[in-house]
C-alpha cells in the first residue's frame, strides 16, 4: 500500500502542474496583466489571476488544498457563502477623464455576498464573515455592522450559478474611509499560488503601487459552469489589482512608458503553476487618424475584439511560449507613441455620472445625482442605489428627477427608511435615460445631532456617505459576437453579455464628506480647568481658616541678637532698643 502511493505520488509530480491542473477534479491557475494607456496620457495596469477549482466546496467534503486558498475555501465552506465580493480601493476612478473601467469599485471598502439557501441566521454569518476578513486582509471590516449593512432588491444580482435570487440571501456594505494601505496588499498577494515570486506578480512592489492615483484590489468567489453542459460546478476565485499611474508628470512631458518605468521591475519568467500567462497590451487607435501605437519587443500575437462596446486592439505577450524569452532573460514592454498624441479630443463614455452635496448651514442640506447617457439615439433604464446613513434624515416628499426641463418619473422604486441607530436609508429606483440627455435626482435631508460619545476622534473632519451604484446595460455601438469564455481573456468575462446589443456596467459616484453639528470639545476642559482653580482657591482658604490654631505669644526679653543690638547702640550713645 506504502508503496502504491508513493507511485501514485511520482507520477502526479512528474505530470506537471500544466498537466495536473487540466484532470477531473483539479485546479487550473491563468495570470493575466492589461496595460491600457488611457485618453488623458495616464496608464492602467489591470491584473487577474483565476483560480479554477472542480471542488465541491460548500459541502465540507474538501481537506486538500493545492492552487485555491484554504483560507478562502475553508471560510466559503463554514460560512454557506454562495458569492462573495470584496474591493479595497484607495482613490476615485475619474470616468470622464480615463473611460469606462474593467472593473470599477467605490472608495474604501465595499463588501457585497451571496449567502446559500441553508443558512439559517444570515445576519449572524455576515458578522462573522466581515470579522474573519478583517483578520485575513488587515482591515477594518469588523466597523460593519446593522448600521451601514443594507439588502438591496434590485441591485448586485449574481455574477455566478444562482438557482434563484432570494434576495433575503444577500447583504452588501461600504466602508467609505478606509485607507488602503500594504498591511492589506501584503495579505492579498499571499493567497497568490505564487505569491509574488514568480511570474506577474513580480511587479508588485508595493511602493511602486501606491505611487499612483488610483489603486484597487479585489477578491471574488462565485461558482460556475464546469463545462458547456453545466451539470457540475466549479468555484472560481478571481484577484484583480487595478492602477492607474500618472506617466504624464513623471516622464518629463513624454507619454512613452515601459514595465521598468511603471513598477521598477521586468518580467522574467510565468508562474509555473500557472496553465497560461499572458501580457495584453491596448494598441487601439485612439483619434480620429487612426494611428496605431508602437511596441517593442514584437508581440507574441494580435488580439482582436469589442469590449464594452467598443473594438480594441490587443499586442499579446504569451509568457509560456519559449520565444519569448530567447533574445532576452526578462521582458520590458515599451511603448511608444508614433507622434506626439493630442489629447484635446478625448472620449466621453456613454453612462457616467456625478454626486454632490448642497445647501449651507449644519441643519439641512441636499444631495444631488446627475447621470448623462451620451448615447446619440438610444435610450436605456438604469438602477440606481442610494445608501444614506440614518444620522441624515430624508425628506423623501422632496425627491425629484429631472430630465430635459421634465419631471422623470421612476418605472421602479423601493424605498426602507432609516432607524437611529440600527439600519441606514436604502434608495434603490429603475430610472428611464432619454438618447444623448442628463438626469438630476435631488433628495434634502436633515442633519441629526449625535451624542457626544458617537463622534469620531476627529469629528470637524466630516462625516462620510458611500457611493451611489448605478447599474446599467447600457447599447453597444459595435456589435458583439459570441466568444468562448475560457478563450477570451480574463477581463471580458466577469460580467457577461447576454446578447451582441448591450454590455453591462456597473458605475460609483464619488463619495461625500457631510459636516454635521459638532460640539466644542475643548469645553469640558476649559470647565475642568475653572472648577479646579475654583475649587483650590475657595477649598484651600477655607480648609486653612479651619485647621490653624491661634496662640498668644508673651513677650520675651529677647534673644542674643537684641542683646548684641543694645550693645552697639549704647557704645554709640543711642537709646536702647
Amino acid at each position: 500500500g506504502g508503496m502504491l502511493a508513493l507511485a501514485v505520488l511520482l507520477l502526479l509530480l512528474a505530470a506537471g502542474p500544466g498537466r495536473a491542473a487540466a484532470g477531473p477534479g483539479r485546479d487550473a491557475l491563468r495570470e493575466e496583466l492589461l496595460l491600457s494607456p488611457l485618453p488623458n496620457g495616464d496608464v492602467a495596469a489591470t491584473f487577474q489571476f483565476r483560480t479554477r477549482w472542480d471542488a465541491d466546496l460548500p459541502r465540507g467534503a474538501v481537506s486538500h488544498y493545492r492552487l485555491f486558498p484554504k483560507a478562502l475555501g475553508q471560510l466559503v465552506a463554514a460560512l454557506g457563502v454562495r458569492e462573495l465580493h470584496l474591493t479595497l480601493t484607495q482613490g476615485f476612478w475619474r470616468t470622464q477623464a480615463w473611460g469606462q473601467p474593467p472593473l470599477q469599485a467605490p472608495s474604501g471598502a465595499e463588501l457585497w455576498v451571496w449567502f446559500q439557501p441553508t443558512v439559517t441566521d444570515v445576519d449572524k454569518a455576515w458578522k462573522e464573515l466581515s470579522n474573519i476578513l478583517s483578520g485575513i486582509f488587515c482591515a477594518s471590516l469588523n466597523f460593519i455592522d446593522a448600521t451601514n449593512t443594507v439588502t438591496p432588491t434590485a441591485s448586485f444580482k449574481p455574477l455566478g450559478l444562482a438557482n434563484g435570487t432570494d434576495h433575503d440571501l444577500l447583504r452588501y456594505a461600504v466602508l467609505p474611509r478606509e485607507v488602503v494601505c500594504t498591511e492589506n496588499l501584503t495579505p492579498w498577494k499571499k493567497l497568490l499560488p505564487c505569491g509574488s515570486k514568480a511570474g506577474l506578480a513580480v511587479l508588485l512592489k508595493a511602493e511602486r503601487l501606491f505611487h499612483s492615483s488610483y489603486h484597487s484590489q479585489a477578491v471574488h468567489i462565485r461558482p460556475i459552469c464546469r463545462d458547456a453542459s453545466c451539470l457540475a460546478v466549479s468555484w472560481e476565485l478571481r484577484q484583480t489589482l487595478t492602477v492607474v499611474f500618472d506617466t504624464f508628470s513623471s516622464g518629463q512631458g513624454k507619454k512613452d512608458w515601459s514595465l521598468f518605468k511603471m513598477f521598477s521591475r521586468t518580467l522574467t519568467d510565468a508562474c509555473p503553476l500557472a496553465s497560461q500567462s499572458k501580457v495584453y497590451v491596448d494598441i487601439s487607435p485612439k483619434n480620429k487618424e487612426k494611428e496605431l501605437l508602437e511596441v517593442t519587443p514584437p508581440p507574441t500575437s494580435v488580439y482582436e475584439a469589442t469590449v464594452q462596446g467598443d473594438k480594441r486592439t490587443y499586442a499579446v505577450y504569451d509568457l509560456l511560449s519559449p520565444s519569448l524569452f530567447n533574445t532576452s532573460r526578462s521582458l520590458n514592454v515599451q511603448f511608444k507613441w508614433k507622434r506626439p498624441e493630442d489629447s484635446s479630443e478625448m472620449p466621453i463614455p456613454i453612462l457616467h455620472a456625478q454626486r454632490y452635496v448642497s445647501g449651507y448651514g449644519l441643519q439641512t442640506g441636499e444631495i444631488s445625482t446627475l447621470i448623462y447617457n451620451t448615447h446619440p439615439y438610444r435610450a436605456f433604464p438604469v438602477i440606481l442605489l442610494e445608501t444614506v446613513p440614518w444620522y441624515l434624515r430624508l425628506y423623501v416628499h422632496t425627491l425629484t428627477i429631472i430630465t430635459k426641463g421634465k419631471e422623470n418619473k421612476p418605472s421602479y422604486i423601493h424605498y426602507q427608511p432609516a432607524q437611529d441607530r440600527r439600519r441606514p436609508h436604502l434608495l434603490e429606483m429603475l430610472i428611464q435615460l432619454p438618447a444623448n440627455s442628463n438626469t438630476k435626482i435631488s433628495i434634502q435631508f436633515e442633519r441629526a445631532l449625535l451624542k457626544w460619545t458617537e463622534y469620531p476622534p476627529d469629528p470637524n473632519h466630516g462625516f462620510y456617505v458611500s457611493s451611489s451604484v448605478l447599474s446599467a446595460l447600457v447599447p453597444s455601438i459595435t456589435a458583439m459576437k459570441d466568444v468562448d469564455v475560457e478563450e477570451s481573456p480574463l477581463f471580458t468575462s466577469l460580467f457577461p453579455s447576454a446578447d451582441g446589443s448591450s454590455y453591462f456596467v456597473r458605475l460609483y459616484t464619488e463619495p461625500l464628506l457631510v459636516n454635521l453639528p459638532t460640539p466644542d470639545f475643548s469645553m469640558p476642559y476649559n470647565v475642568i480647568c475653572l472648577t479646579c482653580t475654583v475649587v483650590a482657591v475657595c477649598y484651600g482658604s477655607f480648609y486653612n481658616l479651619l485647621t490653624r490654631t491661634f496662640h498668644v505669644e508673651e513677650p520675651s526679653r529677647g534673644g542674643l541678637a537684641k542683646r548684641l543690638a543694645n550693645i552697639i547702640r549704647k557704645f554709640r550713645g543711642v537709646p536702647p532698643l
